[in-house]
């Protein structure tokens, strides 16, 4: 384990950031830090219309050094409207409120982690509301530029572990195509899918990731030159009444050979909407050749979680279980 870092890469041009424990401590008391470092990778210049030049598309990065190393430096990718606070700064707990923040209407699944109702008023949901900020809607260019950015940071830092969310997850899958040699492990909290389509979300059958788990080129063999006609698609229906069906190849599938040596984790919540389709995304990196875990947390006996788990009051449950698969893997 010596010399691989962690990264908990964060955002929608996020904000990555390097940090202890990987999973936010509702709990825990202050940190103790050894040392706490920023700097900037990526970015260039362009010209301004005058002339002049500024820099743009540059990733902060903040580095939180703890006395005793653990495994390393963890980075994660959030997803959009949020700020890296929601994994570095702890929620205060609020033991009056009834248990139905950010509940699926859709599958009515029982919420019993969460700390707040969900309501203007509330002080636990103002504090998380407050971090929802505007974003860059054009998700070609959120992935072109984190993807060039972070692995600008593994440049320089080395080997990492790569824990991502919700539209960090293709961001996730880019930077380990780019740097196979450098991505020790991907852990995909509900990554941003189904392959292709964004069916569950919008009921949309329109092609929005044409590269199948993200919307700009990824590595394929044999080459995909043109994915409309390169990637030939089939439609698989669901095992279950509460699943979507996927969008996956069609046989032959095109394998991604980068992805294929890197361990990787797949995790998903009862009470998220990605319950119905996040097994898509693991069948259609099986079926393309790469070797992946997936993590149903229901049928792990653990319940009543939805997208943002990591600010639950179980977090702390569900981050041992991933240290323990990381420790495992690497």
């Amino acid at each position: 384990m010596v010399g691989i870092q962690w990264l908990l890469l964060a955002t929608i041009i996020p904000c990555v950031l390097t940090f202890a424990t990987g999973l936010v401590n509702v709990s825990q008391g202050p940190e103790a830090l050894a040392a706490r470092k920023y700097f900037y990778v990526g970015g260039h210049y362009v010209n301004d219309g005058t002339g002049m030049h500024v820099m743009k598309d540059q990733m902060p990065k903040q580095a939180l050094i703890g006395s005793t190393p653990r495994m390393g430096a963890k980075a994660g990718l959030h997803g959009s409207w949020n700020e890296d606070t929601l994994y570095t700064c702890s929620i205060s707990r609020n033991e009056a409120d009834q248990p139905t923040f950010l509940v699926t209407v859709r599958w009515q699944r029982p919420l019993t982690h969460a700390m707040a109702r969900g309501q203007m008023g509330d002080p636990v949901f103002d504090a998380f509301y407050a971090s929802q900020v505007q974003f860059q809607n054009e998700t070609a260019t959120v992935q072109t530029t984190n993807q060039r950015a972070v692995v600008a940071l593994l440049d320089i830092i080395g080997p990492s572990i790569i824990i991502t969310h919700s539209q960090g997850g293709p961001i996730g899958f880019l930077i380990a195509d780019s740097r196979p040699q450098l991505v020790k492990a991907l852990v995909s909290f509900e990554p941003q899918g189904p392959p292709f389509q964004d069916r569950v979300v919008t009921s949309s059958t329109a092609i929005v990731r044409p590269y199948g788990l993200t919307n700009i080129p990824i590595t394929y063999s044999p080459p995909v030159r043109n994915p409309a006609t390169d990637l030939r698609r089939e439609i698989n229906p669901p095992a279950r009444p509460d699943q979507s069906d996927c969008v996956l190849q069609a046989s032959p599938a095109k394998q991604l050979p980068n992805l294929a040596t890197i361990p990787q984790l797949v995790v998903t919540t009862e009470a998220s909407y990605h319950a119905a389709y996040d097994y898509c995304t693991v069948n259609y990196l099986r079926q393309a050749g790469v070797t992946v875990d997936f993590l149903d947390l229901p049928k792990a006996g653990v319940f009543g979680n939805a997208h943002l788990l990591f600010l639950e009051r179980n977090n702390l449950d569900i981050a041992a279980m991933i240290e323990s698969w990381i420790q495992r893997k690497i």
